[in-house]
């Protein structure tokens, strides 16, 4: 069996092209991800995924969505409810903790019944992001509140939910997103508050979690530790922080390469990921000539990175018994809309 490179990448429809399949099996991207376009019915799904494997030769390549509930939420009615966001889980919290972590629980575990049927192995589910007020609300509802215990309590509740039906969890976007004031899908945000004010809000939920096998970064800057790079791209920020105060030391993937935070092609910016100490290159869009670009410098899984995500794979060790009807029978308890 041939190496893995170090990406992900996505597809651009519903079905991969003769053109995609050619170049997914000359370049061995380690995983893939889904977004809204490639999504159609149940078994159109399912088949574009085992294509996906199919086309690297490895019937356990990892495949990645975006499943948080509210407005990011890659599956809807008819394949999956439209769930509440994680900001509707907080005030559920904030009214009864018990309740509210429990929510968390039951939400994640529905995403993982949602998607195990269809093959997909990983959510980028736990948002750790903690916002403060006049922040880009390209995080707003997604967070699990404004303090990081609670954000902390609630990513872990949701954590444990999708590990015990057997899907990867991603926590997202280490060390901090909350802070950002514009949407790095646009512009490259900088954040400037102390070191010692990011340490006891934004890395904290990071920190508690720092046990969870897979973390993707932010496209931010922190002019307290790296004021040239964003800490996607910064070997100082993922050394120094992500790896030292946070205390991460599982597979560590970069946000997604097509947004436009980060600045110069799609080669620099695959090297740079790479060289800074990221393990994985994220390349969504699916479009062929940036994915040719990505992969033009994306070098062989292998040393550490590969053990990371070697053991990221068999971090879910056995999934629960639990009935779905019943999981989705006691959540609506607590979210009656949803059915």
């Amino acid at each position: 069996m041939s190496e893995s490179k170090s990406m992900i990448l996505g597809c651009a429809g519903k079905s991969l092209t003769a053109d995609e399949i050619r170049f997914y099996g000359d370049e061995r991207p380690w995983g893939f991800i889904l977004f809204a376009r490639n999504i159609g019915e149940p078994q159109q799904i399912r088949d574009l995924v085992a294509s996906m494997r199919d086309s690297v030769g490895r019937p356990g390549a990892p495949v990645f969505i975006d499943q948080e509930g509210g407005r990011v939420q890659r599956l809807r009615p008819p394949i999956a409810p439209n769930y509440p966001a994680a900001a509707d889980i907080s005030a559920l919290y904030q009214r009864d903790s018990e309740a509210g972590l429990r929510a968390a629980w039951l939400l994640a575990r529905l995403h993982a019944f949602d998607l195990s049927r269809l093959g997909i192995t990983a959510d980028c589910l736990p948002v750790l992001d903690v916002p403060v007020e006049g922040a880009s609300d390209v995080i707003g509802s997604r967070a699990y509140g404004t303090d990081p215990d609670t954000v902390a309590l609630l990513g872990n509740a949701s954590a444990e939910g999708l590990l015990s039906g057997g899907v990867l969890p991603v926590m997202k976007h280490v060390p901090g997103h909350g802070r950002a004031l514009a949407d790095t899908h646009f512009e490259l945000p900088t954040v400037d508050v102390s070191l010692e004010e990011l340490r006891s809000h934004d890395f904290a939920p990071f920190r508690a979690l720092n046990h969870l096998p897979i973390a993707m970064t932010a496209h931010v800057v922190y002019l307290a530790i790296d004021p040239h790079n964003p800490a996607t791209t910064s070997a100082r920020v993922i050394e120094e922080i992500v790896r030292g105060e946070i205390g991460f030391d599982g597979l560590l993937v970069s946000d997604d390469t097509s947004m436009k935070a980060l600045s110069g092609d799609f080669p620099s910016k695959a090297a740079s990921i790479l060289a800074a100490g990221c393990d994985l290159v994220l390349h969504c869009n699916g479009v062929m000539e940036e994915m040719a670009g990505i992969a033009s410098r994306t070098t062989v899984l292998q040393g550490k990175a590969l053990e990371r995500a070697e053991l990221a794979q068999i971090y879910v060790k056995k999934r629960d018994e639990a009935e779905e009807a019943e999981v989705r029978s006691e959540f609506a308890n607590y979210f009656d809309a949803v059915v």
